[in-house]
């Protein structure tokens, strides 16, 4: 016989269960990939821009260092009749990296060069032939940044110039990261953390003669290294004083 119950008030048949003893379905292996992959992509949306965050800080920290070893590099002409550093007797180096040691009094820096020099290092710089950063090395005087003073023979520099023999200085470079020699980019690069191949148009923060600073495009013409000549018409810089 069917047996009629009645619970709050709403009627059921005794061959039907009261809603309290149903089964209750547990957590299970495909609840918990669901919810593990909401969280990671959650995870991946806040990565993104907090990582785009650190590279804009890291950016802006290269700019401004590189303008206070730009104003350095002008400092310095200012005490010596208007005349950029040179070659001289002593420095250990190649003129490009070991200028820091004729500038960096101007840069608020005493006693030898070391890798508490931190105006002249950039964040992104992550070398080249050696496995750590030029601010780094002893080699490079521990600095990110170069002068304008590349004396191989053919190549274009200021070195040794007075300010006011240089014809174009809005658009003559004065100081630049590393990068601007090859090209490669510390920081918008297409080739990731490799320092190979390099290509037209990586980006580098470089100083004029004028005082400006800025992130630019540098031109490779696919062969021959960018500091050996001056870019083709369209790029709003040159490394030759004339």
């Amino acid at each position: 016989m069917k047996i009629i119950r009645w619970w709050g008030g709403v009627r059921s048949s005794s061959l039907i269960p009261p809603p309290s003893s149903f089964p209750r379905r547990g957590f299970t292996v495909t609840d918990l990939l669901v919810t593990l992959a909401g969280v990671a992509l959650l995870a991946a949306l806040v990565a993104i821009p907090m990582r785009r965050t650190r590279q804009q800080a890291r950016l802006q920290q290269c700019v401004s260092n590189l303008q206070k070893v730009n104003r350095a590099v002008l400092s310095f002409a200012a005490d010596h009749d208007q005349t950029l550093p040179g070659p001289r007797p002593g420095d250990g180096g190649e003129l490009q990296w070991w200028y820091k040691e004729q500038v960096k009094s101007h840069a608020g820096l005493q006693g030898p060069s070391s890798t508490n020099d931190t105006v002249f290092a950039c964040p992104d710089d992550r070398g080249y032939t050696d496995p750590v950063p030029f601010h780094r090395s002893a080699r490079f005087d521990f600095g990110s940044y170069n002068f304008n003073g590349v004396l191989i023979p053919g190549a274009p520099n200021i070195a040794g110039w007075t300010l006011g023999a240089i014809a174009e200085p809005k658009r003559t470079l004065l100081t630049m990261e590393w990068t601007a020699h090859g090209p490669l980019s510390w920081h918008r690069s297409r080739t990731g953390r490799r320092n190979a191949p390099f290509y037209r148009d990586a980006e580098s923060v470089v100083g004029f003669v004028d005082g400006r600073v800025a992130l630019i495009p540098i031109y490779h013409d696919g062969h021959t290294a960018a500091y050996l000549r001056d870019p083709i018409p369209g790029y709003d810089y040159r490394y030759s004083g004339k």
